[in-house]
């Protein structure tokens, strides 16, 4: 008995030691308007203020944080300076009594030139 003849293998292509160099992509159209669109337009209207200024407006800010089950804390700060924190039940309190008292004798909510002017 002769022994079965092997199946030839396919032949292995070689493969080159350096990637071929890319092409350069051809450029992109134009999108959007074209040149000098802006200067073709209307020129804007100016319009008055539609938000007038107010007598009113913030100047001092309390903010309070109680976490369900934490401990609370808070924060009282003023455009003229002032600025406190508090942390615990009993210092809160206090400084919410303070941030009341100092709405009272703050310089910028209570101007007396002005009102001795008026």
């Amino acid at each position: 008995m002769t022994a079965p003849s092997r199946p030839r293998l396919k032949s292995i292509t070689s493969t080159p030691g350096q990637p071929p160099a890319a092409e350069p992509a051809a450029p992109r159209p134009a999108v959007g308007e074209p040149k000098g669109a802006a200067r073709q337009g209307v020129p804007p209207a100016l319009r008055p203020d539609q938000h007038p200024a107010r007598d009113r407006y913030p100047v001092a800010w309390l903010t309070v944080t109680a976490p369900y089950g934490g401990m609370p804390m808070a924060a009282s700060q003023c455009w003229c300076g002032w600025d406190h924190d508090a942390i615990g039940h009993a210092q809160v309190r206090a400084l919410i009594e303070a941030h009341a008292t100092h709405r009272t004798t703050c310089p910028l909510r209570n101007l007396r030139e002005g009102r001795a002017a008026a």
